[in-house]
């Protein structure tokens, strides 16, 4: 009966959303049949108790620390989901049990279109998996990697997206802490949907101590983590160039990359949902941009640019950035009591809006 209930509960959301958008009788009744199938469709795999036998493995999507992710198909029904496979006895070593619980409590509380969905999770001996919505338009990463750079409108779209896909796991008091283009997945119309697909390790800072992350040593840049000079300055493009090189070696890496991650979650001293704000800035300076902000030859070095943002955060003249951009940018990717979203998601969501306003773009509500 309950879940009848939410089942009705849910129909009765969109139907009203579908009032509020005036679509198209047409388009609303697809939309209907389309929550309808996938209602049927989660209420089959509960029902049913499903195993690993059930589903045909196909490609590998993702791969990390201590698991992967495949495309797969249904035996009984045909239908495609996304398998994350978690091996037990490396979540427990690398102390991931509760990280990988959370994400499971998460997904299937969560009711939003901007989260991935989880149909169902089993486990046999070995492994955890989780049974999730695939979806076919790929991740920002690969989107950034062909395209190089988006257009200020392509990017406010997407990180308007995005700030509705964050604000939906802060109300359920989630931090995600690892936002990053590997995590953000488009499905066939092109939206962006939130997930944790990449499996990858924290970077493990701990060797760092607090004098390494001091202003002082870190001014110049002038040395890398081993003392080697580090790398001359390199223009945009030879920074971009550099980068996608190493992006591509880094997609399918166990090692994690830190140039997404808030200076106060390095530092290990208490960080609230705002460390995800952060990690906003990050991303939409590299969607406009070409690559992260704090974008270093070695993780370390980025660490302590992360740190020491004020020294290191500037903007290339050759990306020709309008103001509004680099002022959005700015407001993400500073400390946080300052910082843009600290109030709420309506602060970055009105400074968005008003962007799209006037260069003649819709936002969606």
């Amino acid at each position: 009966m309950k879940d009848l209930q939410e089942r009705k509960e849910r129909r009765n959301v969109l139907e009203k959303k579908l009032a509020d958008a005036e679509v198209s009788e047409e388009e609303h009744n697809n939309l209907l049949k389309y929550l309808e199938k996938r209602e049927t469709e989660y209420m089959r795999l509960q029902r049913h108790k499903m195993g690993a036998d059930d589903f045909e493995p196909l490609t590998m999507i993702g791969k990390g620390a201590f698991g992967e992710v495949r495309i797969c198909r249904e035996k009984l029904s045909g239908n495609v989901y996304a398998m994350k496979k978690l091996k037990k006895s490396e979540m427990l070593r690398r102390g991931q049990v509760e990280h990988v619980k959370a994400e499971r409590n998460l997904l299937a509380e969560v009711d939003s279109n901007c989260i991935v969905n989880l149909y169902c999770s089993f486990q046999d001996e070995e492994y955890l998996y989780l049974i999730m919505e695939y979806l076919p338009g790929g991740d920002m990463m690969t989107l950034l990697m062909r395209k190089d750079t988006l257009t200020e409108d392509e990017a406010r779209f997407y990180v308007g997206e995005t700030v509705l896909a964050i604000e939906s796991i802060h109300k359920h008091n989630y931090i995600h802490r690892d936002i990053k283009p590997d995590n953000l997945l488009l499905d066939r119309n092109g939206h962006m949907k939130l997930s944790d697909f990449g499996l990858c390790k924290p970077l493990d800072c701990s060797i760092l101590q607090e004098k390494d992350f001091s202003a002082a040593n870190n001014l110049s840049g002038a040395l890398q983590s081993d003392g080697r000079p580090a790398a001359p300055k390199r223009s945009q493009q030879e920074q971009l160039q550099h980068w996608q090189r190493n992006r591509r070696m880094l997609a399918y890496s166990t090692v994690g990359t830190p140039d997404y991650i808030a200076p106060e979650v390095l530092l290990k001293k208490g960080y609230g949902m705002e460390c995800d704000w952060w990690s906003l800035g990050a991303i939409m300076y590299e969607m406009l941009v070409g690559y992260p902000p704090f974008y270093s030859d070695e993780p370390m070095s980025t660490c302590r640019k992360i740190v020491n943002w004020r020294n290191h955060l500037k903007f290339p003249e050759e990306a020709k950035l309008s103001s509004e951009a680099k002022d959005l940018i700015s407001k993400l990717l500073c400390n946080v009591d300052q910082r843009l979203g600290t109030k709420g998601a309506y602060e970055i969501k009105v400074l968005i809006h008003g962007l799209m306003v006037s260069s003649g773009t819709n936002y969606i509500k």
